[in-house]
């Protein structure tokens, strides 16, 4: 018996010195380069203001967006101090190779991509059905599928690292089927499930997976997907991007798994955890309505 016990913990050891070998080469290769977090859909709203959270507290940050005038703006917003620890990529993260560009671009600049912040995304308001095939491609891609892709490139290497982490945005509305705006929601609710199955398979590997969820911000984002004449943008308090983005870096520091900002909209998402569909569905689909 203790023949086999010793047999055990000499495999254990040696299994452990392998990994800890591993983890030394991963993090030997990319010493001489600078951490770096890396924001999709940075150059607004609630991307914008995460991105100027993570500099304000000494990171180097790589903002993602499409659109290069909105991202010049960003720069030239910027304090001299974080200026220079501010980098700057056009990409459409949809491209299928985007993940290996924003490798690229932090490798030129002498950065690795340390913490992921999956921001971007898109959303769409009014009857599922009178919507364009285009635009619910679209959102599908944008709002999962290219998430998705960047989150599995991301992870491989912060596991052999043994460090990193990815914070993704998600929403309330990933709480609860949303109808007149379901193909926002449903993506919203891939995001959580995905995030927080992660945050488990990753438990005490030293890679963090944060997920927030807020109720409405006050960005142009509900413009923009077409739901400003719906009743909860009159009903529901909302609340400021730079709120959000402190909720979330502090959760994503201290390793929280789910993170909803705001008392009443905690309260809110257990609320509709909790309740019956048959009501909850019936109440969001009222207060998604377009007037």
């Amino acid at each position: 018996m203790l023949r086999f016990a010793s047999i055990v913990t000499s495999l254990w050891l040696n299994r452990k010195n392998r990994d800890s070998d591993a983890r030394r080469a991963a993090r030997t290769a990319v010493e001489h380069l600078r951490p770096a977090v890396v924001v999709t859909g940075g150059s607004r709203g609630i991307g914008r203001a995460i991105a100027h959270e993570f500099l304000n507290n000494g990171h180097t940050v790589l903002i993602v967006a499409r659109d290069l005038d909105p991202l010049n703006a960003v720069l030239n917003d910027l304090a001299a101090t974080t200026r220079d620890r501010c980098l700057m990529l056009s990409l459409d993260i949809t491209d299928t190779d985007a993940a290996q560009k924003i490798d690229q671009h932090l490798l030129i600049n002498g950065c690795y991509l340390d913490i992921l912040v999956n921001n971007a995304a898109t959303g769409l308001s009014g009857p599922f059905t009178e919507h364009r095939s285009a635009d619910i491609h679209h959102l599908i891609t944008l709002n999962m599928a290219a998430l998705t892709h960047l989150t599995h490139h991301a992870m491989r290497p912060m596991l052999a690292r043994g460090r990193g982490g990815v914070l993704n945005v998600a929403s309330l509305g990933g709480v609860i089927p949303g109808p007149y705006q379901a193909a926002y929601y449903a993506s919203k609710a891939y995001v959580l499930s995905l995030s927080e199955a992660l945050a488990s398979e990753t438990s005490g590997s030293g890679v963090r997976v944060t997920v927030i969820a807020p109720g409405p911000i006050a960005t142009a984002f509900h413009a923009n997907m077409g739901a400003e004449t719906a009743r909860y943008r009159s009903l529901l308090p909302e609340l400021s991007p730079e709120r959000v983005a402190a909720s979330a870096h502090r959760a994503f520091t201290l390793g929280q798994r789910v993170v909803v900002p705001g008392i009443m909209y905690r309260l809110f998402f257990i609320a509709l955890r909790v309740l019956p569909h048959a009501i909850t569905v019936r109440l969001t689909g009222w207060l998604l309505k377009n007037s």
